[in-house]
């Protein structure tokens, strides 16, 4: 092998490693305090130029139908319900998180363990406490109906599971349903592996300001 080839292979090989530790270090970790700024509800400005701004009547009817899922176990919760906490989900502050899971499993791969730890730090800020979140599983298009619905359900309870047991947090503010992948964050693309996801969603009505 001649001096310039050994040359050549061995820079090839060095932006390799670089690359690779590149990547190792730009995972798709969220970090705590950009969850934290995403979950903090957003204060209402007062005044004629104000926005739409929320009904009490349905702050409270909200809050009624969230304090029937409570406590509840995910795979009990009914379609109209999942399409209720959705519909309300949709107006709050919240976040998707790429938590992976071990294959055709519930449990959380190690490559994930320091996101779940983010999540965890930022719902134990003190600037959310008593707020009552939903956590969401997701999953793509691939496999059947019925099976990905019971994976999102199992998947979205560990996450629940673990930030009880590692972070303290109160179960009963924490409520967890399942999508399966009937709510695609990509919807032109089913089959993407980031239709495999985590939403958090804070459901509290409350405002910075309050």
């Amino acid at each position: 092998m001649t001096r310039s080839l050994s040359l050549s292979l061995l820079t090839i090989g060095a932006v390799l490693s670089m690359t690779a530790g590149l990547a190792l270090a730009g995972d798709d970790t969220v970090p705590a305090a950009q969850i934290l700024n995403a979950l903090k509800p957003k204060p209402v400005t007062r005044g004629l130029s104000a926005g739409p701004q929320v009904d009490p009547a349905i702050s409270v009817k909200e809050s009624s139908f969230l304090n029937t899922v409570r406590n509840r176990q995910t795979r009990s919760l009914s379609l109209g319900e999942r399409q209720e906490i959705a519909e309300i989900a949709s107006n709050k502050p919240k976040i998707d998180l790429e938590i992976h899971f071990d294959y055709n499993s519930a449990d959380i791969s190690k490559e994930s363990n320091q996101a779940v730890q983010e999540l965890g730090k930022a719902l134990s800020d003190a600037s959310l406490k008593d707020s009552t979140f939903v956590v969401a599983g997701h999953t793509d298009a691939v496999g059947g109906e019925t099976y990905n619905q019971g994976l999102s359900e199992r998947r979205a309870d560990t996450i629940k599971k673990y930030l009880v047991q590692r972070y303290g947090l109160n179960g009963s503010n924490l409520v967890t349903v399942g999508y399966g992948k009937d709510r695609p964050k990509d919807p032109n693309a089913p089959m993407d592996p980031a239709n495999r996801r985590v939403q958090v969603v804070n459901m509290d009505t409350k405002t910075a300001s309050q």
